[in-house]
């Protein structure tokens, strides 16, 4: 619509600067001049029409009198039919918060908040505006989310929602969605769980629970600990008891004389040694006194 009107003022009023010049009366110069800066401002308006500019991080949907391109227009500038409308469409990364009640798989009721994180599909751009408009989250987005969080809530136990399993969780979130709205041109990134409220009385059952498990593994731990102890202790008495009755098996009457005579022979050679004397009988061994 500028464009007629810009191009309608521009042709009036280079018609009535040409007609005041032909008519050549006093001040038609001053008039003709202000009528030529008129249609040069307005032509420039009209050709401007042809001129598109799209932002960064977006796509330009061109919608000519309700027949929509096939392609979308890059980031960058754009020469586009100057009757036909162009529709700015974010492509950056978008971000949902909801807070929903979901159900467990025991059937409790919990409190969940959740993100997703998602971005339009620049290719998919143009069909998006042709079968859901510009607002395309509230109508593909935001219920499918909630939906499918439900399901996925529903299949898992309130207390995985504590331990490793609550990013399995996410995880199954994110590739369900995507199943679901990425044919539709969205595109989900990811789906972080924030916070989850349960009621007092089940957290804290579900918190003794699980410090009840952590002390069943460590007892665990203990015993096993304990019975790796007692199996040393065996291992080392059976081998104690194996040296002594290496050792016993080895010893008879000759060498525990030699044994002694050697004995006997090193306090000889000792400084302090004075008198040796000689154990009578066969089995005496030697006495050795000193000076004290």
């Amino acid at each position: 619509m500028l464009f007629i009107v810009a191009l309608l003022v521009a042709i009036g009023a280079f018609a009535a600067a040409a007609g005041v010049r032909r008519q050549q009366t006093k001040g038609s110069g001053g008039a003709a001049f202000v009528m030529t800066v008129v249609a040069v401002v307005f032509s420039a308006v009209a050709i401007g029409q042809w001129i598109r500019v799209i932002p960064a991080g977006n796509v330009g949907v061109v919608d000519l009198f309700g027949s929509v391109a096939p392609r979308a227009l890059r980031a960058g500038i754009h020469l586009v039919n100057p009757f036909a409308r162009v529709v700015n469409m974010t492509i950056k990364t978008l971000e949902i918060k909801e807070t929903m009640d979901v159900p467990s798989k025991e059937g409790l009721a919990m409190v969940i908040e959740i993100s997703v994180l998602f971005h339009l599909d620049p290719e998919q751009a143009p069909t998006v505006y042709r079968t859901v408009g510009e607002e395309y989250v509230p109508v593909i987005l935001e219920p499918q989310f909630r939906s499918v969080t439900r399901g996925v809530t529903a299949s898992y136990e309130s207390k995985a929602l504590y331990t490793s399993e609550r990013e399995q969780l996410a995880h199954l979130i994110t590739a369900d969605l995507q199943k679901l709205v990425e044919p539709r041109g969205i595109m989900i990134e990811s789906t972080p769980l924030r916070k989850l409220t349960l009621p007092d009385r089940l957290a804290g059952a579900i918190e003794e629970k699980l410090q009840a498990e952590q002390e069943s593994q460590r007892m665990e731990f203990v015993l096993l600990k304990e019975s790796q102890e007692a199996d040393r202790k065996r291992i080392e008495a059976a081998g104690i008891a194996d040296f002594q009755r290496i050792i016993a098996s080895g010893l008879n009457d000759e060498v525990l004389r030699w044994k002694g005579i050697e004995a006997t022979l090193e306090m000889a050679r000792s400084p302090n040694a004075k008198v040796v004397v000689i154990g009578a009988g066969k089995e005496g061994m030697p006495l050795i006194l000193g000076n004290n």
